[in-house]
């Protein structure tokens, strides 16, 4: 009796689309980040907000991800930034033949930062390159400081992280301690650039924005 391990063949089959994004961006000279988070972290209300503080410096297209609905790239498209939805079916990630098919209808000529905004999983996603020049990961106060700890594959594969929602630690209304935070992440992925922000209130976005805009300077 053969054995086939079904995870190898799927991951071989998926570096092979992966390998196949980054010669096209390579191509373009586009930069591409992969954003994950659990659900309702808010990387949909970051993703928004950067862009609409940022467009007359980037030009930014998203492909959104999820496991049904559009609500969130309806949301995006509210930006006016050009945007592609990919519905999973109950997959918990995205694959790089899904982001490959994506790309090809987004307007890359015109862009300067391609964003890939992943189904909500904190585990999933981590095990798939999509052919992105960097994963970044989203963790929101009210998850908990110990997410790096528990979910050690995507924050030390990450080359940063959003600390999100920090407006909920006025007042005590969640615990959450950020220093703890960043030392467990660093642990992981002692180069990782680590940002606390309120996509809501704006606070600390200015960092993130500067870091963003020097990163697709380099490309």
């Amino acid at each position: 009796m053969k054995k086939v391990d079904v995870v190898k063949k799927i991951l071989y089959a998926n570096e092979k689309y992966a390998l196949e994004n980054v010669l096209f961006f390579a191509e373009h000279k586009k930069l591409c980040l992969n954003m994950i988070s659990s659900p309702g972290s808010g990387k949909t209300t970051i993703l928004a907000r950067t862009i609409s503080d940022l467009k007359e410096r980037i030009k930014i297209g998203v492909i959104e991800g999820d496991i049904q609905t559009d609500i969130d790239a309806e949301r995006i498209s509210r930006t006016k930034a050009p945007v592609v939805q990919i519905n999973t079916d109950g997959a918990c990630h995205l694959s790089a033949a899904q982001v490959s098919a994506a790309i090809r209808e987004l307007p890359v000529k015109e862009l300067d930062l391609v964003v890939i905004e992943n189904v909500g999983n904190l585990v999933c996603p981590s095990d798939f390159d999509l052919g992105e020049n960097a994963k970044i990961v989203v963790l929101s106060v009210a998850e908990g400081d110990d997410k790096p700890i528990k979910y050690p594959g995507i924050f030390a594969k990450s080359k940063a992280m959003l600390i999100n929602k920090i407006d909920l630690l006025e007042g005590g209304l969640v615990d959450f301690d950020i220093e703890r935070a960043k030392t467990d992440a660093r642990r992981l992925n002692k180069d990782m650039e680590i940002f606390t922000v309120s996509a809501k209130t704006g606070e600390g976005m200015n960092d993130w924005y500067a870091w963003l805009t020097e990163s697709f300077k380099n490309v």
